[in-house]
C-alpha cells in the first residue's frame, strides 16, 4: 500500500489547567452582609435574591483554563417553589399536631418523595450552572435515588460499617454518571476498593489511639485531664485524612470524555484553613463567616486541576430543557439537600 494513502491519527495534545478562584473576602463580605440585613427587613423574602447573588459571585469568581463559570437561575424562579415548598411544609406541620396519625402518613409519604425532590435539585442546580456558555445537565431515575439514599446506606449500617465504603462509591457514581456537560456525560472510575483502603486505614488508626487512650487512662489517672485533648487532636486529624483522601479519590476518578482530573488536597493544609477560620469566626463573632468560605473556596481550587486532552471548545450544547426549582426548595425547607 502506497504510504500517501495512510491514515494519519491527529496529534491529542494536552495541557494542564487549575481551577482558580478569584474572589476577595471583603468583597463577598459586603454582599453578605448586605443579604442578610435585607432577608431580615423582607421577612425573608428577600432570601431568594440573596441565593442567586450568593451563587452568582462564586459562580462568576470560578475560573477553569481562565474562563468563568456562570449561575444562570432568576430570584423569582426560587422565589416560587420557595412560597410553595414552604407552604407545604406548613401544612406538613399543622396537619401532623391536628392528627398525628395523618403526621405518621404524611411522613411516609414525604420520604417516598425524598428520592424524587432530590432528583430535581440537582437537575436544577445543574441546569442553572455554566462553563463557557454550555450548560451543565442531571438526569436520574427514581429508582437509583431510592438505592443511594436508603437501600445502600442501610446495607452499611446492616453489615456494621463493612459495606458502607460501597454506599459512598453508589452515592457518587449516582451524581457524577448522571451528570453531564451539555450532551457528553461525566465518568467516574473509583471502586470499592479505592474507599475500602480509606476506611480500614480510619478504623485501624482510630483503634489503635482508642487503645491507647483508654491504657493511659487506666494506669495514669492524672493524665485523665490531659488525654481528651490529645484524643480530640487525634480524631480531628482523622477527620482530615478522611476528607482529604475521598476528595482526592473523588477527583481522580473524574473525567469528562478524554479529560481528566486531579486533586491534591493535604491534611495539613486543609487543617490550618479550617483552625483559621474557626478562630477567625470565633473572634468577630461570626462576621469572618463571608471571607471564611472565600477561604476554603480558594484552597481547593488550588488543588484541583484538569489535564485538558484538545480543546474544552469541542462540547456542544445540549437542547434546551426547563426544570423547576421546586425541588430544589424542597431540599432547603426539608432540610435533605
Amino acid at each position: 500500500m502506497d504510504s500517501s494513502s495512510q491514515i494519519v491519527e491527529p496529534t491529542v495534545t494536552h495541557k494542564k489547567a487549575g481551577f482558580e478562584f478569584r474572589g476577595d473576602g471583603m468583597e463577598y463580605f459586603k454582599i453578605w452582609i448586605v443579604n442578610v440585613l435585607l432577608t431580615i427587613l423582607t421577612l425573608g423574602i428577600y432570601s431568594a435574591w440573596a441565593t442567586v447573588r450568593n451563587n452568582r459571585y462564586f459562580y462568576s469568581n470560578l475560573y477553569l483554563d481562565n474562563t468563568n463559570f456562570s449561575y444562570l437561575a432568576e430570584p423569582l424562579t426560587i422565589l416560587k417553589g420557595r412560597v410553595i415548598a414552604v407552604v407545604v411544609f406548613v401544612a406538613f406541620s399543622m396537619i401532623s399536631q391536628y392528627d398525628p396519625a395523618y403526621g405518621i402518613v404524611l411522613t411516609v409519604i414525604l420520604l417516598i418523595a425524598i428520592p424524587y425532590f432530590v432528583n430535581q435539585s440537582l437537575a436544577f442546580q445543574r441546569r442553572m450552572s455554566a462553563y463557557n456558555n454550555i450548560q451543565f445537565r442531571f438526569k436520574a431515575s427514581y429508582f437509583e435515588a431510592f438505592m443511594v439514599f436508603y437501600v445502600w446506606p442501610l446495607l452499611g449500617v446492616l453489615t456494621l460499617g463493612i459495606l458502607y465504603p460501597l454506599a459512598m462509591l453508589k452515592m457518587h457514581q449516582y451524581v457524577v454518571k448522571n451528570s453531564a456537560y451539555g450532551t457528553t456525560s461525566f465518568d467516574f472510575n473509583a471502586t470499592y476498593g479505592d474507599y475500602g483502603i480509606i476506611f480500614l486505614i480510619l478504623l485501624g488508626v482510630g483503634l489503635v489511639f482508642g487503645s491507647i487512650y483508654m491504657a493511659i487512662v487506666a494506669f495514669i489517672p492524672g493524665a485523665a485531664f490531659i488525654t481528651p485533648f490529645i484524643m480530640g487532636l487525634v480524631y480531628f486529624g482523622l477527620y482530615l485524612y478522611f476528607v482529604t483522601q475521598i476528595n482526592n479519590l473523588f477527583f481522580h476518578s473524574l473525567s469528562l470524555k478524554d479529560h481528566r482530573f486531579n486533586a491534591s488536597v493535604s491534611a495539613v493544609g486543609l487543617g490550618k484553613v479550617v483552625l483559621i477560620n474557626l478562630l477567625l469566626i470565633l473572634v468577630t463573632l461570626g462576621l469572618y463567616l463571608p471571607a471564611a468560605k472565600v477561604r476554603m473556596a480558594k484552597y481547593f481550587c488550588d488543588c484541583i486541576s484538569m489535564k485538558i486532552a484538545g480543546s474544552l471548545d469541542d462540547f456542544t450544547a445540549a437542547e434546551k430543557e426547563n426544570v423547576s426549582a421546586l425541588g430544589e426548595e424542597f431540599g432547603q425547607v426539608f432540610d435533605f439537600s
